[in-house]
């Protein structure tokens, strides 16, 4: 492609909505443009890269005998609710109503319609399993759309979804997108870890996302330093402290302490350790209406950071429906204090307490009175949780819950994402099979996605300097491009000529600047472009010499134009599948 014809507009300020590296890029690059929030569309250069991306995804699930179809983003209403979820997925199902005021919902995930068209379709083992995928924009109706592609209102995924006759069948197909998943990051050059993930709003029991690890990702992960523990910290289970056996359990004092609303207060004022007191937080809990459906009040340990997936796992509801209580409405009902809240005398709310409290002895808790703490609290004599249950998030330095080792921290961006469904969709939408003897059994599923445009943002967010991206060469949009100093020298324009013509020949995909701009400018288009492969074409040509670069290295070289050919085609060659 000549740039001179290419449809390309490079920015050289920072645009001011962007904060995250890839944003900026993709926004300075030209690669995508803006319609409204969360919403983008795809210029030439930036749509190759996804076309990249998308086929390495379709080459990896083919590889593991998935069949593509395409179904519509345009859901109707009637299949959410028979799964349970027009409720259960909250305010990001963008729900819509056609003229005659049916309702449906734009796709955010496709079990419920994949489900609809296996169940019509499939009746028997012998047609079973099987795995079928699609590549499709999806739509989550996201409140705060930010950072470009990685949080948007509508975006590219592919997501699959297995069918098997039992659990033996479903471990496999999770094995095979596992391994295909393992081999699409790897090929787009990403450093990745998988994890072990919460299902969150799509259900099923057991799942693993897949990670890029970046500082500006969204998600938090933790690792085990000497076992294969990893997972996102809305999963990871923690390890309670040690029971205090033998500790004399010492009575009730209620003590003055005003003021002393937060924990570090409290301390400071008492002259005692964080995890010698009791940590309250209260929360309001919604029915399927939206409508307020109770209080939960939820304890840990004063040094301990509340994990609210496991809160809201632990009360079987959805994470929509809960969110921080107004204490003053809460108080009337229930009798807690902001600020002063704690599990002694507690009525009308449920109340969920951490495991680790239960074997703790004489903490300082909170005394339902202004300015009032009690201590020497001690779990079964003085409060019982309705739950009891591991609450706590694992945090950089505990101890591994699998091996006992030391625990990491990290931040990622989530790249893709797989499911054990199990019978949660085939059972609530009766997609059954008969087995060999005729009895009737519901398919055993899997669902598996990876976020196509989000993949995009995580290889910038890895892969790029201070001058601009700097694309693996399985993914960029072009494998090489061909710098002419001053596009109406004969010598150049010819030599240049000679270059694009045996590289394309070669099947490379190889841009000619040729446009009537200063070196510097063409340079900078080129390092902000991220181009894998630059050959600058310039006063040498006469000689037949070129430079030779690599926009990942520092250094260049100079070269004869026939050499510096053979090095673009091998390192495209050995490269453009994504294995170095």
């Amino acid at each position: 492609m000549r740039m001179s014809q290419m449809y390309l507009k490079t920015l050289r300020e920072v645009p001011a909505e962007a904060e995250l590296a890839s944003h900026i890029l993709l926004l300075r690059t030209g690669m995508i443009k803006k319609l409204a929030s969360g919403i983008y569309g795809f210029m030439p250069l930036g749509y190759k890269v996804v076309k990249k991306i998308e086929n390495i995804v379709r080459e990896e699930m083919d590889a593991k005998d998935c069949q593509e179809i395409l179904m519509s983003a345009v859901h109707p209403a009637e299949l959410w609710q028979e799964s349970g979820r027009w409720f259960a997925y909250g305010p990001e199902l963008w729900r819509i109503k056609d003229r005659n005021g049916r309702d449906f919902c734009l796709g955010p995930t496709h079990e419920e319609v994949f489900t609809d068209a296996v169940r019509q379709d499939v009746s028997s083992y012998r047609q079973l399993p099987f795995n079928l995928y699609q590549i499709q924009t999806k739509y989550r109706d996201e409140a705060r759309p930010r950072f470009g592609l990685m949080r948007s209102r509508e975006f590219i995924m592919k997501d699959a979804y297995s069918f098997d006759i039992d659990e033996a069948g479903l471990d496999k197909s999770y094995r095979d997108m596992y391994d295909a998943y393992t081999k699409v990051f790897t090929r787009c050059g990403l450093n990745f870890r998988p994890v072990a993930a919460d299902t969150g709003a799509i259900g099923g029991d057991g799942s693993h996302e897949f990670q890029a690890l970046a500082e500006a990702g969204e998600s938090d992960i933790v690792y085990c330093t000497k076992c294969d523990m990893a997972a996102t910290t809305e999963k990871a289970a923690c390890i309670d402290d040690k029971p205090q056996d033998g500790v004399a359990e010492l009575p009730l004092e209620k003590k003055f302490t005003p003021g002393t609303k937060t924990i570090k207060d409290l301390c400071e004022y008492l002259g005692i350790e964080e995890k010698q007191t009791i940590k309250a937080l209260l929360y309001t809990k919604f029915d399927n209406e939206g409508n307020k459906d109770g209080y939960v009040a939820a304890f840990v340990r004063g040094d301990r950071e509340l994990n609210l997936i496991k809160l809201v796992n632990a009360l079987d509801i959805p994470e929509h429906a809960i969110e921080f209580a107004d204490e003053a409405e809460m108080s009337s009902v229930t009798g807690c204090v902001g600020g002063f809240t704690g599990p002694i005398g507690l009525k009308n709310c449920v109340m969920v307490v951490d495991s680790e409290l239960v074997g703790q002895k004489n903490l300082c808790a909170g005394a339902n009175e202004a300015d009032h703490h009690v201590l020497n609290v001690n779990y079964g004599r003085d409060y019982k949780g309705d739950i009891v249950v591991d609450l706590k998030v694992l945090k950089d330095g505990d101890i591994c819950p699998q091996c006992g080792g030391e625990i990491k921290g990290a931040r990622g961006i989530e790249v893709g994402q797989i499911f054990k469904l199990r019978t949660k969709y085939s059972e609530s939408m009766n997609c059954v099979y008969k087995d060999e003897n005729q009895v009737q059994k519901p398919m055993v599923m899997g669902c598996y996605g990876i976020g196509i445009t989000r993949t995009l943002s995580a290889i910038i967010e890895q892969c790029h300097d201070d001058k601009g991206i700097i694309w693996p060469i399985s993914v960029a949009p072009y494998h090489v491009i061909i710098t002419l100093i001053n596009p109406d020298d004969e010598d150049q324009k010819n030599l240049g000529k000679k270059i694009y013509d045996e590289l394309r020949t070669a099947k490379v995909e190889v841009i000619l600047d040729d446009r009537d701009e200063r070196p510097g400018v063409k340079f900078n288009d080129a390092d902000l472009l991220g181009i894998p492969v630059r050959i600058v074409v310039g006063k040498n040509a006469k000689d037949d010499k070129v430079e030779y670069k690599l926009r990942r290295e520092t250094t260049d070289e100079i070269l004869a134009s026939d050499e510096a050919i053979k090095k673009a085609i091998e390192i495209v060659e050995r490269e453009k599948d994504g294995y170095k």
